[in-house]
Order: C-alpha cells, then sequence, then structure tokens
C-alpha cells in the first residue's frame, strides 16, 4: 500500500498535508499550532488552553453564535484541543461544505477578537475545580512533577488558576502573536480531498486571515523550552480525603522519533494494552513518559502494589512469551488499520506527525515495522524503561504513611515528599 498523502509548504510557511480517501463523501480538516503548555513559562502556564477556548468567542468575520450556526447549519461539530506541545481546531464537514468550513476555521485561528474573555475563564476556572477533585486524573500530573522535576513536561495542561484569572488581555493577544503565525501551523485533512484544490484555497482563505502577521520572522519570538535533564527517581504524595489510594508509577519514555517506539507499542500492548495483557496500565508516550495506574481501597494497596512490583520483575525478566508477542502484534496491527479508516484518525495523523517533523508512514510501513519487533528489542526496552530504581512515583490518597510503606515495598526507595493538595 503506497503513502498517499500529499505536503506543499506555502510561501508564508504554512503546510498543508492531505490524504485523499475516494469511498467517502466527508473531509476531516484540523488546524495544528505548534503550542502547549511544554512551550509557557510558569507565568503563562494555562495561556494556551485559555486561548484554544476564546477561538470559538468569535473572530474579524464570524460572531461566536455565527460560528456555532453555520457548522450546525452544515450537519458538522468543531473542536479543539490543547496537549503538551500541539493546540489543535478541528471538523468533520461534508465535501461540498468544505471552503465554508475553511474559511470560518482559518479567521478562528488567525483572527480571534478575544472578546468575552472573563467569562471564560470563569469556564476554565470551572475545569480546573473539577481536576483538581478528580484524583484519578490529577495523579498522572503529580507523577509528571515527580519525573520531570520542575520542567513544563511535568506540568498539567489546564494551566494554573493564577494564570487563568489574572493574565491581562494584551498578554493574551501577544501570547496568540507570537505562535499562531503561518510557519507555526499545519493544516491537514483526509477524505474527500483534493490536495492541489485545498493548497489553493489554504493559499488564498489563509492568507487572507493572516493579514500582516503572514511572514513576519518577528512576531515569531517565543523561546522553545530545554529538554528535560536526566532525572532521578522520585516520590510526590498529595494527601486527600479520599476512599481510594490512587497511586502511578513511571519515567522517562522514549522521543516519538525513536525507532524503538514500535517495539514500545508492543510491550505496552503485553503488559497492560489489553483486557487480555499482564497489568491494567495507562501510558503517555507523545511526551516521553511511561507510567502505570492503579486504584485501589486502603486494606488492598499493599497486596496491589506486590502485585506491580511482581509484574514489574517479570516484565525484565521475561518481556513476552511467543504467544504474547504474537497477539500483541496482531492486536496492535489491527487497531492501527482500524483506527486509520476513520478520516478523524487520518487527518489527526497527518497534522500532528506534520507538526513534529516525524515521519508519515505508510500503513504497510507501520505494519512492516510492527512485525519487526522481537524479542530482544522487548528485552531491552524493559530493562531501560522498567527498570525499579529508575521509576518513580506519585500518589493522591488519604494517607502519605501507606503510600510510602507500599511504594518502598517494591524497591522505590526515595522518601516521599509531600505536596500541598
Amino acid at each position: 500500500m503506497r503513502n498517499e498523502h500529499k505536503l506543499t509548504t506555502l510561501d508564508n510557511g504554512v503546510r498543508i498535508v492531505t490524504e485523499a480517501m475516494p469511498s467517502v463523501r466527508s473531509v476531516s480538516v484540523g488546524f495544528w499550532i505548534g503550542t502547549g503548555s511544554r512551550a509557557e513559562t510558569d507565568e503563562q502556564a494555562g495561556l494556551s488552553h485559555l486561548l484554544e477556548h476564546l477561538l470559538f468567542k468569535g473572530s474579524s468575520k464570524y460572531r461566536s453564535l455565527e460560528i456555532d450556526q453555520i457548522f450546525d447549519g452544515m450537519g458538522a461539530e468543531i473542536n479543539a484541543g490543547t496537549g503538551k506541545e500541539t493546540t489543535s481546531l478541528y471538523a468533520r464537514v461534508l465535501d461540498e461544505h468544505l471552503e465554508r468550513a475553511f474559511d470560518v476555521m482559518a479567521d478562528m485561528v488567525f483572527a480571534p477578537t478575544l472578546e468575552d474573555i472573563d467569562a471564560e475563564r470563569q469556564v476554565i476556572l470551572e475545569e480546573i475545580a473539577m481536576y483538581e477533585d478528580d484524583p484519578q486524573e490529577k495523579v498522572f500530573d503529580v507523577l509528571g512533577e515527580a519525573v520531570f522535576a520542575g520542567h513544563p513536561l511535568g506540568r498539567a495542561i489546564i494551566g494554573r488558576a493564577a494564570v487563568v484569572a489574572g493574565t491581562p488581555t494584551d498578554t493574551i493577544a501577544a501570547f496568540h502573536g507570537a505562535r499562531y503565525v503561518p510557519r507555526n501551523v499545519v493544516i491537514s485533512a483526509a477524505g474527500a480531498v483534493d490536495h492541489e484544490a485545498f493548497v489553493e484555497l489554504a493559499a488564498t482563505r489563509a492568507a487572507r486571515a493572516t493579514g500582516s502577521n503572514g511572514d513576519s520572522e518577528a512576531t515569531f519570538s517565543f523561546a522553545e523550552p530545554p529538554a528535560p535533564a536526566t532525572t532521578v527517581a522520585a516520590r510526590r504524595f498529595e494527601q486527600k480525603d479520599t476512599e481510594q489510594y490512587h497511586v502511578c508509577i513511571g519515567g522517562p519514555g522514549i522521543s516519538r522519533h525513536d525507532d524503538r517506539r514500535f517495539a514500545l507499542r508492543v510491550l505496552d500492548t503485553i503488559f497492560g494494552g489489553t483486557s487480555s495483557s499482564r497489568l491494567f496500565q495507562e501510558v503517555r508516550q507523545d511526551s516521553g513518559q511511561i507510567g502505570l495506574y492503579v486504584g485501589t481501597r486502603a486494606d488492598n494497596l499493599a497486596q496491589a502494589m506486590g502485585v506491580v512490583g511482581d509484574e514489574l520483575e517479570r516484565v525484565r525478566r521475561e518481556p513476552a512469551t511467543p504467544d504474547e508477542l504474537d497477539r500483541a502484534k496482531e492486536n496492535l496491527k489491527g487497531r492501527v488499520v482500524l483506527a486509520l479508516e476513520s478520516t478523524g484518525s487520518r487527518m489527526s495523523r497527518l497534522g500532528s506527525e506534520t507538526l513534529a517533523g516525524a515521519p508519515l508512514l505508510s500503513i504497510d510501513d507501520v505494519i512492516g515495522r510492527i512485525d519487526g519487533v522481537s524479542q530482544d528489542d522487548l528485552a531491552e526496552l524493559s530493562e531501560s524503561l522498567w527498570a525499579t530504581e529508575s521509576l518513580s512515583a506519585a500518589g493522591i490518597g488519604p494517607d502519605a504513611i501507606g503510600f510510602d510503606q507500599a511504594i518502598s515495598a517494591i524497591g522505590i526507595t526515595e522518601r516521599v515528599a509531600e505536596r500541598q493538595a
């Protein structure tokens, strides 16, 4: 199967990447901007997320209500998301509505009016309050703090309440002006789309929306943060009156550019990625972090962590039996192919990988890489990533002492550091 994507860079630096799927009548289109929590200072923590919300509050050509009405009228939905390294605005529409949808989205991205900011601040402050009350979600960010030791990668994407509440409008506008510039933007589309026609559409509509910022180098001035330093194993615990302990164990992962990423996905499938795997696990790979999660009552904590410790030892001693390896490969290949039958999944893959500078492999290439994963590949990864002495731990629960004892029992020996709730 040939690699069907096409990539064009406009004169102003915007990259356009598409993949035609002739059997469908819809198009998924996304704008991918190279800004997220990783590229924020402490004083900016949450501005990428806040700005994502503000894209929907009106643009130079369209009021907030009008944006909703236009997409409702097309029978389509528009949504957005913020991550560690990217912000995205995306929609799926019938091919006949592509030009109208693109015009609205380009204006939202490049020319937001930043109106009604105070109301949107309150929405996000409520989200932050809900996040603080959800230990099952928050414990992953507590683990991030332990693993990345003060680096922005360890900070919650949602941001800090003080930044969201107190950043002046002109600072938010400057933040947008520095990051939402053409050469920091990828526009992707998958489905019933012709590449040349889409490039022409982008060249006219996106250029019109960017206006005077079109190719100005001076506006693109924010500094990329350094790579995280080599970290030592650490522990973080947040005392909270909960019925369960919520525990994460993990450490630094590998880059999304690393050729071992296919072996890591196979190892994840074996260790905890399926209902027949060794553990129920959540792994965050895009930010260079691995982790497993356990939620259990206090009276089961020691036993649960004992099981985790045994499996961590086992995954280093015997990362996979031949049957497990074959089953994991077939499971992973099936999930990859089935996911890419969706225009939305293909659009997201095109946009995120192009923005990150990662190679866009054909499906056949991906399947070949998965088939090529060996027992030795898994053994090397298990030894380097899941060595107990190099892992960090994070917990939220009623008592730090119980957490400390359970973690120490499996060989994570650094003394627990309590953090304020």
